[in-house]
């Protein structure tokens, strides 16, 4: 009997050859699944269509409507067009396979009316909005959400066809359109792309990650329960908008990718899909699988094809109809395992492999990325994920998930925990640098200082860790205060230290990049629903007399240093110098070396660090007064590496003055 070629993911990594066969069985599987979706003759892109078959469709006839709703026994479109009653004439006929459709003629629908369908099954009945329409409105004052006709003559033209994203490295900005102006108020698609993406540009960022882009019904959600997931939230402006916000973010050389939500689905019935055709397992899982113990959701059941179906198209209509580039998948832990990950330590090997999986759930997975780079070989995904499985960013074909990257999740709680629970004087140089460099070879990561949720109400930023109430009174350039100067060095040299150790690309959310100093609080009963805190006040960074600005332009310095360095994320990197006395650690990337010293109250003079034979030159500090730094260094002074003994083969010593708490780079000469 011939045996089957190991697959590479298996190779790379001896740890996991005890779990060869469940890789394997997982990799045929997929195949399996691929083969009966598509029939063995077209692609999986060919198959994720859905969304040009089902929902509503201007046709040269007029109009055609089609729904999957296997469980009905009639519906009717109702809406402003029949005064929201059953009419004979908007019925749907059924087809076959649960499908149901209507044609109706021209004059039938116009562009922005209303409607919903009306469902029946034995039993009960129940108003719907069409799980696959890509418009839904919510009515100001009754709150209600409907569908709505998007025909507008006026379609947008996209003026950059093909757009290749640069993720040498992905540098991303995350944001979230609503809460992206300065003023109370819920902002738009169009205020954004005028206001927000020149920034994003100045400030050396290559690619947006937008939030919340699927629509749901709760805003304070984030965006993270959806109901529509065919939608762009119309909160934000409409279709044609979204579509001018992505084509010019193009122009300008930035990369546009989306939360994509697919771990679950919010449990509304009549706005979402909780229980579409009266049945509560259309979609999800029935019985105890059905919803979420901690997310008070429902989830999806990936073995049916339907919902394969439902999903793959899903992926490709956002990359279709709106030229994102990419997708950052929401909750892959909880998809991944049937425990959804809770109360699971991950503590050695035997945990990605220990029966707890969700099969069908991995397979969706790798068929999404599979089908997502079929439609653009350019595009990226990423998974929120922080068990650590094994290749989740590896190629199908050798044996992986297939994402491009893994979000490095553990180094925000890694930063809390120091924060929190490490005095200053026990902090180790050498074990941030581990923490931040310890990852699998072969996977990309995308790194980053701090996560979203930390700026919700209940949680903290790190700014706010570092410095807390001293923010709102001595945040101004020149009042002294040493809360406030620990804080903003340590921000600093946090934000450095972890851009600078990336393998595959970097994050940070809107605002967090100067010190944002508000939480954020979306509009609810019981803050009167007010926008004080679910916005961005740019007017800080914008105002020179504030230390926000500082932190800005350092921001800024820090990336335009990264992009001096082709292929930054792909260089080597070299321990130097690690003194846990000290709190000193040293790194070489490329022709650059980057200095930290974590001591609070000693600086060190003539500090040798081994280094490769040249001169050297600082050309990032944290202490420069730009960066509301004390100027102790003079970075006009070149530095010349002295000789060492033998046995360092070939490094030389770099005499250095380095002040406490304080980081900086060097290019060699």
């Amino acid at each position: 009997m011939k045996t089957k070629p190991i697959l590479p993911l298996v190779k790379s990594d001896p740890w996991l050859e005890p779990y060869a066969d469940a890789i394997q069985g997982r990799y045929d599987y997929h195949l399996q699944v691929e083969k009966k979706l598509t029939g063995g003759n077209m692609k999986l892109s060919d198959f994720a269509t859905g969304y040009l078959y089902f929902g509503l469709h201007h046709v040269p006839e007029g109009w055609i409507f089609r729904e999957w709703a296997p469980n009905a026994t009639a519906i009717y479109m109702i809406g402003d067009f029949n005064n929201w009653k059953k009419d004979e004439k908007y019925r749907l006929i059924p087809t076959n396979d649960g499908i149901w459709e209507i044609h109706l003629d021209e004059n039938a629908l116009k562009h922005k009316q209303l409607y919903k369908l009306l469902i029946e099954w034995e039993g009960g009945a129940g108003e719907r909005i069409p799980a696959w329409c890509r418009r839904v409105v919510q009515d100001e004052q009754t709150k209600i959400f409907s569908a709505q006709v998007w025909n507008p003559e006026n379609t947008y033209q996209f003026k950059v066809e093909k757009f290749v994203p640069d993720t040498k490295p992905l540098l991303i900005y995350e944001c979230h359109i609503g809460m992206s102006s300065s003023e109370e108020k819920v902002s738009t698609y169009d205020e954004f792309r005028r206001t927000v993406l020149p920034r994003v540009v100045q400030n050396g960022y290559n690619c947006i990650q937008i939030m919340a882009i699927q629509e749901h019904p709760y805003y304070g959600s984030f965006g993270y329960h959806v109901s529509s997931f065919f939608a762009a939230s119309s909160r934000f402006g409409t279709p044609e908008e979204l579509k001018r916000l992505i084509d010019q973010a193009h122009e300008l050389g930035v990369a546009v990718i989306m939360d994509i939500v697919h771990s679950h689905a919010v449990k509304n019935e009549v706005e979402g899909l909780g229980r579409f055709d009266g049945t509560p397992y259309q979609y999800f899982h029935g019985g105890d699988r059905r919803e979420h113990p901690a997310w008070d959701s429902l989830c999806f059941d990936y073995a049916k094809p339907s919902v394969l179906h439902f999903l793959l198209s899903n992926c490709k209509f956002w990359l279709d109809e709106y030229k994102f580039d990419g997708f950052r998948f929401d909750g892959v832990t909880s998809m991944l395992y049937r425990s959804h990950g809770l109360g699971e330590d991950f503590n050695g090997y035997g945990s990605y492999y220990n029966l707890n999986q969700d099969g069908d759930a991995i397979c969706y997975l790798t068929l999404a990325n599979k089908m997502i780079h079929q439609v653009n070989p350019n595009a990226i995904t990423i998974a929120e994920e922080v068990s650590g499985m094994p290749g989740l960013a590896i190629k199908p074909e050798d044996g992986g998930i297939g994402f491009d990257y893994r979000m490095a999740m553990g180094i925000p709680d890694f930063w809390i925990k120091y924060i929190k629970e490490v005095k200053d004087e026990d902090w180790k140089a050498g074990h941030i640098f581990w923490e931040l460099t310890n990852r699998r070879a072969d996977e990309r990561t995308i790194s980053y200082a701090e996560s979203h949720d930390q700026a919700l109400v209940g949680d903290k930023t790190i700014i706010f860790r570092l410095i807390d109430a001293d923010m709102y009174w001595h945040m101004q350039r020149g009042d002294q205060n040493l809360t406030v100067e620990r804080g903003i060095a340590l921000h600093k040299m946090i934000r450095l230290i972890t851009a600078t150790t990336i393998n595959g690309g970097y994050l940070n959310f809107m605002g967090n990049e100067f010190g944002h100093p508000e939480w954020i609080d979306f509009p609810r009963e019981g803050n009167g629903w007010s926008c004080k805190y679910a916005r961005r006040q740019w007017e800080l960074v914008d105002n020179p007399d504030f230390i926000y600005h500082g932190l800005g332009e350092f921001d800024r310095a820090m990336l335009e240093l990264i992009h001096s360095v082709p292929a930054f994320n792909e260089t080597p990197i070299y321990q130097l110098w690690d003194n846990e006395g000290d709190q000193v650690v040293a790194y070489q990337r490329d022709n650059l070396v980057f200095v930290f010293n974590f001591n609070g109250t000693k600086s060190f003079t003539d500090y040798g660090i081994l280094a490769p034979k040249g001169s050297y030159k600082v050309i990032l500090n944290t202490d420069n007064p730009q960066f509301d730094g004390h100027g102790l260094i003079d970075e006009n002074v070149e530095h010349f590496t002295q000789k060492a003994s033998k046995e360092f083969m070939g490094k030389e010593w770099l005499k250095l003055y380095i002040p406490a708490r304080s980081a900086f780079v060097l290019r060699k000469q």
